[in-house]
């Protein structure tokens, strides 16, 4: 079992009963910080962020503010500035560098944007964007310029949306994304479900969400219910990009839902300066099977604008994989692909071997 403890949650024990006593509606609704906030709760100054990674302290991203739940934040060291969970949260300025490639809508989602709310990219899958929220805002998010506003979830979209489903039987695959789908209430997901549900032909639930990682409470009595409710398979992908993301109450809320016949797998994005190395992206590999997750898919980064000092190259990510593949049975090495726009289906890039 998982005993990782963070470093914060050694020496802050009034954190830990705050975030303990705390409902996971309330953790989401106070994930929004300001970039003094989150340095102050990290014991980092300003004058180190400034000139150890050329930071700006008076950057304030209205655009795609900061948001990270307690948590999250707990399991990151302090008084370090290149801590990996940190550094997927914290806003550069070179954010606001153009870079020739990178577009706010890197994967044309606008393209198959069929209906307000729902994406149909590929043949037997559909995407629904159940909610613009989210609990974790990712400085490499490829939906960070979406146009949430054309698709704000209302009941007059939904029946549009199910309208939809209902006319292409070759859709066998729902796919809630967002923002987060689990940042939405127990309510509202419990409405989408019965509907969908109704449909003959879909046959599968799929979930894409950070927050059984970066909110494990949110994996709550009311949404284990509604899961379980739910006729056919069900799958829960989670998103985590470095092991010190992981703890024993990440592994716990994992464990409540393969309890109820959820089959829970992971994908990761490589990152530049958080987890591209071998070592790095084993030691996640073996901490997921730890808890039960299987490694699904190693993404190449998006190339959505404000991104780009994230990104790889493809030659570096091929040897870091044919290392991890040496290093790992086959079972825990996640394929690394590239989504492009407007193709039929994710990208395979093979490892230098």
């Amino acid at each position: 079992m998982i005993t990782r403890t963070s470093p914060s949650c050694q020496t802050e024990n009034t954190v830990i009963r705050v975030a303990e006593v705390k409902s996971w509606q309330q953790l989401l609704s106070d994930s929004t910080l300001t970039l003094a906030e989150l340095l102050q709760q990290l014991n980092i100054s300003t004058a180190d962020f400034a000139t150890s990674i050329d930071g700006d302290p008076d950057i304030s991203p209205q655009d795609f503010p900061i948001r990270a739940p307690a948590p999250f934040i707990n399991r990151m060291v302090k008084g370090d500035i290149n801590d990996p969970l940190l550094r997927q949260v914290l806003p550069l300025v070179k954010e606001h560098e153009l870079t020739p490639g990178y577009t706010a809508d890197p994967l044309h989602e606008s393209n198959f944007n069929n209906t307000p709310g729902l994406i149909h990219k590929y043949r037997s899958r559909a995407l629904l964007i159940v909610t613009k929220a989210c609990a974790i805002h990712c400085r490499y998010c490829f939906r960070r310029h979406f146009p949430y506003e054309d698709n704000q979830p209302s009941r007059a979209m939904w029946a549009e949306a199910l309208d939809y489903l209902q006319q292409h039987p070759e859709i066998n695959e729902v796919i809630y994304s967002g923002g987060d789908p689990l940042a939405s209430s127990n309510a509202q997901l419990s409405w989408l479900n019965q509907h969908i549900a109704a449909i003959p032909h879909i046959k599968t639930l799929r979930i894409h969400s950070r927050l059984p990682v970066v909110l494990p409470q949110r994996i709550d009595p009311g949404l284990l219910e509604i899961l379980q409710q739910w006729p056919g398979k069900k799958v829960v992908v989670i998103h985590s990009n470095h092991a010190n993301e992981l703890d024993d109450s990440v592994k716990n809320a994992i464990d409540k839902l393969k309890a109820i016949g959820v089959t829970v797998l992971n994908q990761t994005v490589l990152l530049k300066g958080i987890n591209d190395s071998a070592t790095a992206l084993v030691e996640l590999s073996e901490q997921l099977f730890e808890i039960g997750v299987l490694p699904y898919y190693l993404h190449l980064l998006d190339t959505v604008s404000g991104a780009a000092h994230f990104a790889i190259s493809d030659n570096d990510a091929k040897a870091i994989m044919g290392e991890v593949t040496a290093r790992l049975p086959g079972y825990l090495v996640p394929r690394l692909v590239r989504e492009e726009a407007d193709k039929a289906s994710k990208t395979l890039i093979l490892p230098s071997l």
